[in-house]
Formats: C-alpha cells, sequence, structure tokens
C-alpha cells in the first residue's frame, strides 16, 4: 500500500514538474516572439542600391484610370501595394507647372512656376541627380519631350525660367548624367549664339547620336532624336521609351554602388493641353507599359526602388458617362475636360521596392526628395 502511494506521488510530482517545465517553455517563446517583433518593428526599413523615378508628367488618377479602361492588358498600375498621395502648389501659385514641381521632386525646395532647379530666390540647390553622382552612382534620364523641357531640366539644370531652353542645353554638357535619351537637338545645334553644343557634349566624353537608338562604344551616352519632342506615339514613336530603359538600365546597372535613373512620359501633360482624348490614351498606355517593364526590371534585381508619381494634373480630366437617347449610359466613358491648363488635384504616388513603405500618406511634393535622398544614404 505504501508503495503504490509512493508511486503515485512521484507520478503526481512529475507531471507538476512537465506542467511548470511547459508554462516556462510557452512563456519563453512568447517572450522572444515579442521581442523579435519589437526589434523588426523599431527597424529602420530596407534600402535600395537603386531608384527608379518615373514622372507622368500631367497625370492625374483619370489619367491613369484610363489604362485600366482602354488598356489592351491589365494595368500595371494594379501591381502596386504602396500608394500616397502629394500636394503640389507653388510658391507664387495655387497650382503648379512642371518648372516649379519637377523642381520640388528634384531639389526637395518648393519653388515658384517656371523656376528650373533653383528655389524663390534663384539661389541654385543640388538636385538628386546631382547628388547621387556625387556619391559614386551612376545616373540616367529618358524622357519623350525635349531633354532641355522642364521636368527633365529640374534634374540637372539651374536657370531661373523655364524657356532659357539654350542655356540648359549648355548645362547639360556638365551635368553628371552616364546616359541620356530625348528630344531637342535644336537647342543644342541651331542656337542664337552659333555654338555647337553636340561638339561640346562629345568634348566632354559622350558618344552622341542624333538619329537613332543605336549601340555604342563602353562610357557616356546621349541620344538627342527630335529637333524639339519626340514624335507621338500616333505618329510614329513606337517603342522609343521602353527601348532607351532598357539601354539605360544595361549600362546604368554596371555601377556596384546603384544607380539613380528619371523617367518621364512627358506627352500626357501635352495631351491634357490639348484636350485631345485619344493622344491621352495612346501615351498613358505607352507609360503603362515602361511601367510594368520597370517594375519586372525591379523584381529580378530586388535591390531597387520604383517611385511613379506625376508633377500634376492636367486638362482637368473626367472619364464622364456618355449618353444614350437623352439619358446617362453607364456602360460609355468619354473623357472629359474642363481646363485647357493644369488643376490643383492631389497626385497619386506609388512605390515599390526596398524602402517603399515609406511612401504612404498625404505629403508635399518635396517630400519625395527627401525621402528618395534618406534611404540612398
Amino acid at each position: 500500500m505504501s508503495l503504490l502511494y509512493f508511486c503515485r506521488s512521484s507520478i503526481a510530482n512529475v507531471m507538476k514538474l512537465l506542467r511548470l517545465i511547459l508554462v516556462l517553455t510557452v512563456t519563453t517563446t512568447v517572450f522572444s516572439c515579442q521581442r523579435q517583433l519589437s526589434t523588426a518593428v523599431q527597424s529602420p526599413p530596407s534600402k535600395p542600391r537603386n531608384v527608379i523615378l518615373m514622372i507622368g508628367d500631367g497625370m492625374g488618377l483619370a489619367q491613369l484610370s484610363t489604362s485600366l479602361y482602354f488598356g489592351d492588358q491589365p494595368s500595371n498600375f494594379l501591381r502596386f501595394n504602396q500608394i500616397a498621395l502629394h500636394q503640389n502648389y507653388a510658391t507664387d501659385a495655387k497650382i503648379t507647372d512642371s518648372a516649379a514641381g519637377a523642381t520640388a521632386f528634384s531639389s526637395g525646395y518648393k519653388t515658384y512656376n517656371g523656376a528650373v532647379g533653383v528655389d524663390p530666390d534663384t539661389i541654385a540647390h543640388q538636385t538628386i541627380l546631382e547628388w547621387a553622382a556625387s556619391r559614386g552612382l551612376s545616373t540616367g534620364l529618358v524622357c519623350t519631350s525635349s531633354l532641355t523641357d522642364a521636368t527633365p531640366a529640374s534634374f540637372y539644370a539651374h536657370v531661373a525660367q523655364r524657356y532659357m531652353e539654350e542655356e540648359i542645353a549648355a548645362q547639360l554638357a556638365d551635368a553628371p548624367l552616364d546616359f541620356f535619351a530625348g528630344g531637342g537637338t535644336d537647342f543644342f545645334v541651331r542656337r542664337k549664339d552659333g555654338a555647337n553644343y553636340l561638339d561640346t557634349l562629345r568634348q566632354r566624353g559622350f558618344s552622341v547620336d542624333t538619329t537613332r537608338l543605336s549601340p555604342m562604344a563602353a562610357g557616356r551616352k546621349g541620344y538627342i532624336l527630335a529637333p524639339d519632342g519626340m514624335p507621338k506615339m500616333s505618329e510614329g514613336r513606337g517603342d522609343f521609351l521602353a527601348q532607351a530603359t532598357d539601354m539605360a538600365l544595361e549600362q546604368l546597372q554596371t555601377n556596384p554602388k546603384g544607380f539613380f535613373l528619371l523617367l518621364e512620359g512627358s506627352q500626357i501633360d501635352w495631351a491634357g493641353h490639348a484636350n485631345d482624348g485619344a493622344w491621352l490614351v495612346d501615351e498613358q498606355k505607352d507609360f503603362d507599359k515602361l511601367v510594368g517593364q520597370v517594375l519586372d526590371f525591379a523584381a529580378r534585381d530586388g535591390n531597387t526602388l520604383v517611385v511613379v508619381t506625376a508633377d500634376h494634373e492636367t486638362g482637368g480630366l473626367s472619364l464622364s458617362s456618355g449618353t444614350a437617347f437623352g439619358k446617362a449610359n453607364y456602360d460609355q466613358i468619354v473623357l472629359t475636360f474642363s481646363t485647357g491648363g493644369h488643376s490643383a488635384s492631389l497626385i497619386p504616388v506609388f512605390a515599390q521596392g526596398p524602402g517603399a513603405e515609406r511612401f504612404s500618406g498625404i505629403f508635399q511634393n518635396t517630400a519625395i526628395f527627401h525621402k528618395i535622398k534618406q534611404l540612398m544614404e
């Protein structure tokens, strides 16, 4: 009887010990998980090696939405998970132009309409492209406008007014760019001062082609393929944006320190100014295709942050219902414009890749500069 009591007592003690061990194990595991979670929350976001900033000039939500309704394939904007909005007024007006809007992106300073790379006191400030180059990163620029137009110019030039395109062209020769492609030969060779800045570009170490996107020897490359802006899509521009971007990426990604690349779909804006719906849809589809191409590259690379936005909205575009027999036809979408100028609408910002989580909420357009710079430091 005493032996049976001893066995039962021993078994009870063993069970108590096992329960204690189980409680301690669970408690330790929970504490460890909480500590790991706390560390993860407090740790800074991952940082990219490369940054690609894409600007759909004049692209508001309505313009972007046309790629959902008129595109041949599902819109590549559906691939983003991180979405924000930016506010974009100029210092001298409630509605920005491209120069002030792009300067906010490039320098982190709000400024007056017409200013290119300068603040309200016309003081030049280092742009994100210039800063990246100073840290040893490669840099590139591709646009469907002239290379001297307000948006691309705001990333490498510093002038008091955007119409100073001959001065902007002169500054391109000294810009820390490794690759550029766009239009604007007139501002380099048909100048009031008689100078030939294509020759100057070559003297500065660029290989330059003014006829096509041809392969070139290793080194800095420049393609200036139209007298002013590039042709419309409807006029045969074709895959210029896609091909030039591929060439830029092929060159820039060889730098182990990384790169900064600016890509602009310039003519979404031009179509909005013209209130031309067909032109706008063509340009938006081309830009949407480029977004997909860049996201594919970033997914393969794993170290590239992609940020897509616009400087402002152009045309006051609305996707309105059509009419049939005097009534609204909700099966038909009609592009309706309210202005030939810009509007004050908030503008979407999309981000994907390391550091994309920083692009959330509603913020000023200048924050895009600061967020990119902080991530690249």
